[in-house]
């Protein structure tokens, strides 16, 4: 049978999701031995979309197989019991043997949070981008259109990416301000490796008046890594949710 379930974590003393070397430790690493130890058997699982180092997650999505009967509360419960306080199993579930977290996902949603403010605050700025620089919130937003829809992102992807294809739909991206507090959100089909920390770099070139609005669309245009702005920092960044039609 199997089970999916959500994982929330925080992302800044994990190197990432992705099982590593035996003593660098990651989400993988620590929900497996968790999971397993509820099991009684080894289990591995499969995520919705891989983190980088550095990178939150509020409901990653995962899923493994196995031939022991739990209820999916002793799956949760049981599970978190065995998780460090910097990770926890927010539900779980027993899905359709044709369900995949990472093949079956429609789309993906993620969160980039930036403090805009002169002064930096140790507690909020452990978990955003500090900008001390005024942002122009209204050009950003204007730049994001040009990356609505279907095109081909190459100027937005990762030199490690391994994507079978850069072509990839944005569903949309808005912006947001709260005080101090930005929020980018973005929803796509799928994402590029570092898509969307460069997306918000070369938007924060644009928000510090570094760049013109037009600039975004010449960038996507050029389909090259080089033209767009710097990758943002990790710690800024959330995996908001998956979505599926069968889940």
């Amino acid at each position: 049978m199997k089970i999916a379930l959500g994982v929330a974590y925080l992302g800044t003393n994990f190197h990432g999701w992705q099982c590593q070397k035996p003593n660098i430790r990651t989400v993988q690493q620590v929900v497996e031995q968790a999971l397993s130890s509820v099991a009684n058997h080894p289990v591995r699982v499969f995520c919705s979309g891989r983190t980088d180092a550095g990178v939150h997650a509020t409901c990653q999505v995962i899923h493994f197989e196995t031939n022991i009967k739990r209820e999916n509360k002793a799956w949760l419960f049981g599970g978190n019991v065995n998780l460090p306080s910097d990770v926890n199993f927010t539900w779980a579930k027993h899905v359709d043997d044709n369900f995949h977290a990472r093949f079956s996902a429609t789309a993906r949603q993620y969160n980039y949070k930036i403090h805009n403010t002169k002064t930096r605050c140790a507690i909020i700025t452990a978990h955003s981008l500090w900008e001390p620089r005024k942002l122009n919130i209204m050009a950003m937003d204007k730049a994001s259109k040009y990356l609505t829809g279907e095109y081909d992102f190459s100027a937005f992807r990762g030199s490690l990416c391994q994507a079978t294809s850069p072509i990839k739909t944005i569903e949309f991206i808005k912006l947001t301000k709260c005080d101090d507090n930005i929020l980018l959100d973005i929803k796509a089909d799928a994402f590029l490796h570092h898509m969307v920390r460069n997306i918000v770099g070369t938007l924060l070139k644009v928000g510090k008046g570094e760049k013109s609005i037009k600039w975004v669309k010449k960038v996507l245009n050029s389909k090259q890594r080089k033209q767009a702005g710097p990758a943002a920092p990790p710690q800024g960044l959330y995996f908001i949710k998956a979505f599926y039609s069968n889940l």
